[in-house]
């Protein structure tokens, strides 16, 4: 099935004035129950990153769960989990970050990556970029390289996508929302 960036964003919901006035939030979730957009979304991701280098694929708390699993799993990749402080068992590692209408910290496992992997930040969206950003200071933290960070939604004027590549760290979305 090809990717059909129409058909995705019909299904992709905005709502405005959610979680604060302001903000349109751009909801992911009705793509998990329409198996059509969430095949073409995931064939997607998996055919672009099917022959690169990458050794693991971390996905950021909780949308970014989702479709980083079926990626995972069909590419028989590791998949690394970077969620909310204080959600992971075991020692970690956090890193805090500002977000379009907050802070807040995200962490992972100090065994996830180490050095030598090669990994693929994956999330749903990218707003300022503050989640992202965190994730690959947590995994360079942890001895690993960013290979490229990649999400569904990019809201560009937000400027996240830009802060990540003035990183250094290459950006890949399917969507792009002008406005907020």
């Amino acid at each position: 099935m090809s990717y059909d960036e129409f058909y995705v964003k019909s299904v992709i919901r905005s709502l405005p004035d959610w979680p604060e006035p302001g903000v349109v939030f751009r909801d992911i979730t009705p793509i998990f129950k329409d198996p059509k957009a969430l095949r073409m979304v995931a064939d997607a991701f998996i055919q672009r990153y099917m022959d690169s280098e990458l050794t693991h694929i971390a996905c950021i708390d909780a949308r970014g769960f989702l479709i980083a699993s079926i990626m995972a799993y069909q590419m028989q990749k590791p998949l690394v989990l970077v969620r909310k402080k204080g959600k992971l068992p075991g020692e970690t590692v956090h890193q805090e970050y500002k977000l379009e209408y907050g802070t807040a910290a995200v962490e992972m496992q100090i065994d996830s990556v180490g050095p030598g992997d090669r990994v693929l930040v994956f999330d749903d969206l990218i707003a300022t970029g503050g989640t992202i950003l965190a994730a690959c200071t947590l995994i360079k933290k942890l001895g690993a390289e960013v290979i490229e960070s990649a999400a569904l939604v990019d809201l560009p004027d937000l400027n996240g996508s830009i802060r990540i590549q003035e990183a250094g760290i290459p950006v890949y979305t399917m969507l792009a929302y002008e406005g907020l």
